[in-house]
C-alpha cells in the first residue's frame, strides 16, 4: 500500500465513530475514559464483550458482529490502514455492535477493566519463531497474564493459526501450566469437530494459506 492511501485511511479513520485511538500516554497514566466503561460509553448496552487481538483487516470482527448482534465485537491492531477497511465496511452496514482501536497488543490490560472482556479471539498472529522473538508471541506467559487481567472468570480464548509451531507451542505451555484446554484441531477444514464461527469466517491472509495447501490449526481454551 502506498504512503498516500495510508495517509488517506489514517484521516478516514480519524472521522469514523467506532475506530478509537487512545495515546500510550493517557493507557500507561491510567487516565483513558473507556477504560471499564466500554459497555456504557460506546455500545449503550451491556451485552458481552469479545475481542479480535491482531485483527488485521478485521475480517473477524466483523464477521462475528453480523452472526451475533447481541455481543459487542471489539479489533485492535497497531495498524490502523489495515482495519481501516473493517471499520468502513461496519459503518456501511450499520453495525453498532464493532469498534476498532488503534494500539498495541501489550497494552491491552490498560484499554480494558478487570472481569471487563467475555472472550478473546487471536487470529493468525506471527509466530514469531526464532528463541530471540519469544517475548514477542501472544500466547506466551506475560501475554496470558495480560489477558487474564481483563478476562472474566471462565471467559473463552480462541487462537487460529495456519502455523504449527506457534498451534504446539500453546498447547505445550496451556498443558504445562495446567489450564484447561477446551477443545484443540490441527486441521480444521480436513477434521471434523469445529464450531461453524471457526470454518465458516476466513480473513484475508487464511485464504492465502489455504490457496497454499497449509492446514489451519484452533485452540478454544480457559485461562482462569
Amino acid at each position: 500500500m502506498g504512503s498516500k492511501n495510508k495517509l488517506k485511511r489514517f484521516k478516514e479513520n480519524e472521522t469514523f465513530h467506532n475506530v478509537y485511538q487512545p495515546t500510550r500516554e493517557e493507557l500507561l497514566n491510567n487516565s483513558y475514559d473507556k477504560k471499564g466503561h466500554w459497555r456504557e460509553k460506546v455500545f449503550n448496552n451491556n451485552n458481552p464483550i469479545v475481542l479480535e487481538l491482531g485483527c488485521g483487516k478485521g475480517e473477524y470482527t466483523v464477521s462475528l458482529a453480523e452472526r451475533n448482534p447481541n455481543i459487542n465485537y471489539i479489533g485492535i491492531d497497531i495498524k490502523g490502514a489495515r482495519f481501516w477497511r473493517g471499520a468502513k465496511t461496519a459503518i456501511e452496514e450499520n453495525l453498532y455492535n464493532v469498534a476498532f482501536i488503534r494500539t498495541q497488543i501489550e497494552l491491552v490490560e490498560y484499554v480494558f477493566g478487570e472481569n471487563e472482556v467475555d472472550e478473546i479471539w487471536i487470529t493468525f498472529p506471527d509466530p514469531q519463531i526464532k528463541y530471540k522473538r519469544t517475548k514477542h508471541r501472544m500466547t506466551n506467559l506475560a501475554f496470558i497474564e495480560r489477558y487474564r487481567k481483563i478476562l472474566k472468570a471462565n471467559g473463552i480464548m480462541h487462537l487460529k493459526t495456519d502455523s504449527e509451531f506457534m498451534h504446539g507451542y500453546t498447547l505445550g505451555l496451556l498443558h504445562g501450566v495446567g489450564y484447561e484446554v477446551i477443545y484443540a484441531n490441527h486441521n480444521v477444514y480436513k477434521l471434523e469437530g469445529s464450531s461453524k464461527e471457526v470454518t465458516d469466517i476466513q480473513t484475508f491472509y487464511e485464504s492465502q494459506y489455504l490457496e497454499q495447501d497449509k492446514a489451519i490449526t484452533y485452540i478454544r481454551f480457559k485461562i482462569n
